[in-house]
């Protein structure tokens, strides 16, 4: 490959980058924005209801995780699996917890033994991080090279 070739595919990659970032910021953004608002008309419920139910609480806690889900996402780049994954049990005990009259105990079995995949899911993955890191940058470099 030619020097203007490189020069041309490397100008292309950037531009591209740049692309990326913006449709990844753009989604983040609605993704916040529509986590605040479903906050909001989950308050206002509340308020008006004049009860606070663990139901709600736990809903309002996926909010707060996909509110730190956003925000890690924008300060690291980085997306830690277990985050989704500790969502996921909120959301899956949610159920549980308002259908619980109306299950049978085969279901409410089948449903609780998920949220233990998904716990042991999280434990692999902890232990993955632990005992196999990923790279630094200079290793990843390094092995490059």
């Amino acid at each position: 490959m030619n020097r203007t070739s490189e020069n041309f595919h490397s100008g292309i990659r950037r531009h591209g980058i740049r692309v990326a970032r913006l449709v990844e910021d753009a989604g983040l953004s609605i993704i916040l924005l529509a986590t605040l608002v479903a906050g909001g008309i989950e308050i206002h419920h509340m308020w008006v209801q004049r009860n606070v139910m663990l139901t709600d609480l736990l809903l309002m806690f996926i909010y707060v995780e996909t509110v730190t889900m956003v925000k890690v996402y924008w300060e690291s780049g980085k997306l830690p699996v277990r985050m989704p994954l500790y969502i996921a049990i909120v959301a899956i005990a949610r159920y549980v917890i308002i259908d619980i009259k109306d299950m049978d105990a085969l279901r409410v079995i089948a449903i609780s033994s998920s949220i233990l995949v998904i716990a042991i899911a999280v434990l692999i993955v902890r232990w993955g991080h632990v005992k196999l890191p990923y790279p630094t940058r200079r290793e990843a470099e390094r092995d490059a090279e």
